[in-house]
C-alpha cells in the first residue's frame, strides 16, 4: 500500500471515526463527572482530554509513513 493511500485511510478513519466517538465520550464523561466540580478540577480535567485526542493520532503516524515493503514495490514493476 503506498504512502498516499495510508494516509487517505488514515485521515478517513480519524474524521469521521475517531474524533466523533472521542468528543462523544469525553462529553458524556464530563456530563458525570464534572457537575459540582471546582473550575480547576474543570480545567484540568479538559486540558487533559483535549491533549489525549491526539495519542491515538500520533500512533498511527508510524504506519502511515512508512515505505511500502521491497516484495510490494516488486509487484507493481
Amino acid at each position: 500500500m503506498t504512502r498516499r493511500t495510508k494516509t487517505l485511510i488514515a485521515a478517513i478513519v480519524i474524521v469521521f471515526f475517531w474524533l466523533p466517538f472521542y468528543a462523544l465520550f469525553i462529553m458524556g464523561l464530563a456530563r458525570h463527572v464534572l457537575p459540582g466540580a471546582p473550575w480547576y478540577v474543570a480545567l484540568l480535567f479538559y486540558a487533559v482530554a483535549g491533549s489525549f485526542w491526539i495519542v491515538p493520532i500520533g500512533l498511527s503516524l508510524p504506519w502511515m509513513y512508512r515505505e511500502p515493503a521491497k516484495a510490494e514495490m516488486k509487484n507493481r514493476t
